[in-house]
């Protein structure tokens, strides 16, 4: 044990000495920015900018820190570039532009009267206060594209000076003279640094012109400090925040859970118990990164990480892993820890490759959830009992799989699927039962009535009726093995709803916090793949039953 922790500390630590050591250069990712009711990096700052306009943190292999300077310093130079991104094809024949485009320049969107008028037509949805549908919501995202861009062109977005008095710090395009001139001191050492990585400089002019870079931003921050230290008191976090975006904490947690999941899938296929202490090692390093990652985010924010569906995803592949390590530690059933990477590595890796349905952003937290108390007791509570249902769906997978491969022959794995399946949801309906009456007393603390039949809690309550239901229909042997392994398929889609579609589909009651928009289409072909799936190996099933009689 001694020397599995060893070796797990010895990795993690060359990977922050990895990204420990800054570039010369590198400062202005550090420069404090106020944006979204925060304090963050400038690298935060920028890649959020460029992922709203762009859809993604980097233009043509460009660090988002240089493209949204050269914005702000040559706006006329980005008028023929393709930097809007447009995926929505209403919007796209609402404009007349071309459907099997994606990007398009500011002239092709903005340029014509037809922006205007489907504009006309966002703002009179707004004042109606209906309901937005995916075109308007596209829509909506166009026009916050085209605000963004002309306010990071105007200096108005980008906040870099605390005031003397007050919270609202102070853009670029009002700094005070003095500061002004610091301010150029950094756009002409950036502008020259970049010149010369363009141009193909020796390596000893890019270093030297980076370091007068580095030295520009150190001599702004110092006058800036000095104007109000109390207010440019985050160096700690501002590093925190930089070493998280260029870490990928959850990046490299996938990518060993992944591989862990590869060696079991060998100790499967070939025998080898040998190898289980290879695929422990791998699970504990992802799991100490997914850790690690959780931390960070939580010592930046200084909250829990559930406020939105990102995070509860993230926190969500968290708790399957550590449910399926314990389970697997019990019963020694080798494939609860394979369904328990599989799945934990598709949600990290569904987070990590769908930003614009769910936001990785760290943002602070809406009025309604400013309580940290309640926010860890409930809606952790909650949130822990879906990596539950989470286990026993990717088991009841698996579960199909044997039911395919052959009921006979694979009966002794079935049942120990069958055995897991139906401890997750227990364990689910244990965490589920009383993060619906802690949220009760939450509602009667902020809302003043503890039930409302708000979507949320209607759907929450479905789901642990329905798992309730399960369990107890498997207790009194209504269901046999099969049965508990489609519903363990079935009955998530109930999670689903509750956890995503109230937010992403429904978009209405009180819980408007998380509202979101995106993916429903990939979420809906998602659950009716699996209803496939499971009426497909049932009418195999069937099949196989009644030739089996008639022999």
């Amino acid at each position: 044990m001694k020397k599995l922790l060893l070796v797990l500390t010895t990795v993690l630590l060359s990977f922050s000495t990895v990204v420990a050591f800054a570039k010369p250069g590198d400062q202005l990712k550090y420069l404090p920015v106020q944006d979204g009711g925060r304090i963050k990096p400038y690298d935060s700052f920028s890649k959020e900018m460029l992922e709203i306009v762009y859809g993604k943190s980097t233009y043509e292999g460009r660090k988002a820190t240089e493209i949204i300077l050269t914005w702000m310093l040559s706006p006329q130079a980005w008028a023929d570039k393709k930097i809007f991104e447009v995926r929505n094809h209403q919007v796209l024949e609402a404009l007349k532009l071309p459907k099997d485009q994606r990007y398009f320049n500011g002239q092709e969107l903005f340029g014509s009267e037809r922006f205007t008028l489907i504009r006309q037509e966002l703002q009179a949805k707004r004042e109606t206060k209906e309901k937005l549908n995916p075109y308007f919501q596209a829509l909506q995202r166009l026009e916050n594209q085209f605000f963004v861009f002309q306010e990071v062109a105007a200096g108005r977005m980008m906040k870099v000076l605390p005031p003397k008095e007050g919270s609202n710090w102070i853009a670029v395009a009002d700094l005070p003279e003095a500061f002004q001139q610091k301010f150029v001191g950094i756009t002409t050492a950036f502008v020259t640094y970049i010149g010369q990585v363009a141009s193909g400089a020796n390596a000893a002019d890019i270093e030297s012109s980076a370091t007068k870079l580095d030295e520009a931003i150190v001599a702004f921050e110092t006058a800036a400090r000095a104007e109000n230290p109390t207010a440019y008191d985050h160096d700690t976090k501002i590093k925190a925040e930089v070493h998280y975006n260029d870490f990928h904490p959850f990046r490299w947690a996938y990518v060993f859970y992944i591989l862990a999941a590869i060696v079991l899938l060998l100790v499967w296929a070939l025998s080898k118990e040998s190898m289980m202490k290879a695929s422990w090692v791998l699970l504990g390093l992802g799991f100490i990164l997914h850790t690690y990652g959780f931390g960070l985010r939580m010592y930046i924010m200084d909250r829990a990480p559930v406020s939105n569906m990102y995070e509860t995803v993230i926190w969500v592949s968290w708790g399957v892993i550590l449910f399926a390590s314990i389970l697997e530690l019990i019963y020694k059933f080798r494939m609860i820890l394979f369904a328990g990477t599989l799945v934990s590595a598709f949600a990290l890796v569904i987070a990590d490759f769908a930003p614009a349905v769910l936001d990785p952003t760290l943002q602070p937290l809406e009025p309604v959830l400013r309580s940290n108390y309640w926010l860890t007791i409930h809606v952790m509570t909650i949130t822990i009992s879906y990596a539950a249902f989470f286990l026993a769906f990717g088991l009841g997978d698996l579960g199909l799989f044997y039911y395919l491969k052959g009921e006979e022959k694979n009966h002794e794995k079935i049942r120990a699927i069958v055995t897991a399946i139906y401890r997750s949801m227990q364990i689910g309906v244990a965490f589920l039962a009383p993060g619906i009456i802690l949220g009760g007393i939450w509602a009667d603390y902020s809302w003043g009535r503890f039930w409302g039949w708000d979507p949320k809690e209607t759907w929450a309550l479905i789901a642990l009726l329905g798992y309730l239901a399960v369990l107890h229909a498997r207790y009194a042997g209504m269901i046999k093995n099969f049965g508990m392994v489609v519903t363990a398929i079935i009955t998530f889609s109930l999670v689903i709803m509750a956890w995503y579609g109230v937010n992403f589909v429904l978009g209405a009651g009180l819980h408007s916090y998380g509202f979101g928009a995106g993916g429903i289409e990939y979420v809906s072909a998602f659950v009716a793949a699996h209803m496939l799936m499971v009426l497909y190996v049932w009418v195999i099933r069937q099949g196989r039953t009644k030739k089996s009689a008639k022999s």
